[in-house]
C-alpha cells in the first residue's frame, strides 16, 4: 500500500502512530488481531520487534560496519550472535549486499548504499509489516533509483506487508496494490493505482493523475 499527499497531510504521522511513536488521540489501530492503542508497555515493545521501520534518513552508527548496524537490533532483542550473523547476511543479500562491502562503516559507503543497510536492519528480524517513510527523500535521483529497484524486489519476492509514503507516483503504479491519497489527516480517495489515475475522483488524485501522465 502507497500513501501519498501534499507535505503536513499526516502521512509520516500515521505510520508513527501504527507503531505508537506518537500515540493517537482517538481510533484504534489493529495487527495481528491486537489493538496497538490498547497494549501495555512491554507486549507493545513485543509487537514492535515485529514491524520493520525505514526512515527518510539510514541514522546508521557511524563507528559500526553495515553488518553491526544490521544485527544489533537482533541482539538487544536476545538472539544469540551465531543466528543474528545469519540473519543479518540473509537480509544484506536482500538489498543486494554482499562480500566485503558489508562490513565497511558508513562513511565507507555511497548515500544508496546506506539506505539499503537500512532497509536490511528492518528486514533482518523477518517482520510481519513494514513500514516506508519517504526512504528516498535524502537521496539524488540515480541514488533514488537504485533504492526504487530495491523495494520494488522486496515487494515481488516477499510476503510481508508493506505501507509506503513516497511522492514517486511512477513507482506506486508499477508496485503497489492499493494507493490512498491524504489530504490534511483525511483520505480523500483509495484504490488501485491504475483505478486512481486512469478516473480520479478528487482534486488531489486529479493533481498526480497529470504528473503521472506527463
Amino acid at each position: 500500500m502507497v500513501v501519498t499527499g501534499p507535505s503536513g497531510c499526516g502521512k509520516s504521522t500515521l505510520l508513527r502512530c501504527i507503531v505508537r511513536l506518537i500515540n493517537p488521540d482517538s481510533g484504534r489501530i489493529i495487527v495481528e488481531g491486537k489493538d496497538i492503542t490498547d497494549l501495555s508497555y512491554l507486549n507493545l515493545l513485543d509487537i514492535r520487534r515485529r514491524i520493520g521501520f525505514v526512515f527518510q534518513r539510514s541514522n546508521l552508527i557511524q563507528r559500526l560496519s553495515a553488518m553491526e548496524n544490521v544485527i544489533l537490533p537482533l541482539l538487544a532483542a536476545g538472539v544469540c550472535r551465531d543466528e543474528a550473523d545469519e540473519r543479518g547476511i540473509r537480509a544484506l543479500g536482500r538489498v543486494g549486499l554482499a562480500g566485503n562491502i558489508i562490513y565497511r562503516k558508513p562513511p565507507q559507503l555511497s548515500g544508496g548504499e546506506c539506505q539499503r543497510v537500512a532497509i536490511a536492519r528492518a528486514l533482518a528480524p523477518e517482520p510481519v509489516l513494514m513500514l516506508w517513510d519517504e526512504p528516498t527523500a535524502s537521496l539524488d535521483p540515480i541514488l533514488v533509483m537504485e533504492v526504487l529497484e530495491v523495494m520494488e524486489s522486496l515487494i515481488r519476492h516477499s510476503e510481508t506487508a508493506m505501507v509506503i509514503v513516497t511522492h514517486e507516483m511512477r513507482f506506486a503504479l508499477r508496485a503497489a496494490n492499493r494507493l490512498i491519497l491524504l489530504n490534511e489527516g483525511r483520505i480523500v480517495e483509495q484504490g488501485t493505482p491504475v483505478q486512481i489515475f486512469s478516473n480520479p475522483k478528487s482534486e488531489l488524485g486529479m493533481g498526480y493523475s497529470r504528473l503521472v501522465n506527463l
